[in-house]
């Protein structure tokens, strides 16, 4: 586990998973399994100590990190960190950006990238719900189902079983 720059996957994928909980352990574990390259991005240090993986392991985002083949999933809506952390994923070039939660509940990184100042152009980059719709309730499942999707739109295929 390196605590330092992100060096992206020999073919360019690299997967950032931003605070750490049992979604993003999953969902990092079978994204480097599939050959991407991957990242954690916690910035609370309590939380840093225990983490575990072969993934890099983050404080921030920086622009080192970011880039045009990097696919970066938020996976905890909750924290007080969302609006600031995903402000600085959207001032720099990402393939792909998403935020976990339920399509049944508001999205609350509407209203604090809304409350930051960013333009309707850049909070519209991020996807909301995200994964494949299976049916997923378990931490690994809902992992399996966003890294499914991440797989389906890097590949301009539309998921599900229609060919």
């Amino acid at each position: 586990m390196a605590h330092g720059d992100l060096t992206p996957a020999a073919d360019g994928r690299t997967l950032v998973a931003v605070f750490d909980s049992p979604v993003a352990t999953s969902l990092l574990h079978f994204a480097h399994e599939a050959g991407y390259h991957t990242a954690l991005v916690e910035p609370d240090p309590s939380r840093r100590a225990h983490v575990r993986g072969p993934h890099d392991l983050l404080a921030a985002v920086t622009a080192e990190v970011l880039g045009p083949s990097v696919d970066v999933v938020v996976t905890d809506h909750d924290r007080p960190e969302l609006g600031a952390l995903l402000a600085d994923v959207l001032a720099h070039p990402t393939r792909w950006v998403g935020v976990m939660g339920s399509p049944r509940h508001t999205a609350p990184h509407v209203a604090a990238l809304g409350a930051l100042g960013l333009p309707e152009a850049d909070i519209g980059r991020v996807h909301r719900p995200i994964g494949l719709n299976i049916g997923s309730k378990s931490p690994a499942e809902i992992a399996i189902s966003t890294l499914a999707g991440l797989l389906a739109d890097r590949n301009g295929r539309p998921g599900g079983f229609d060919f």
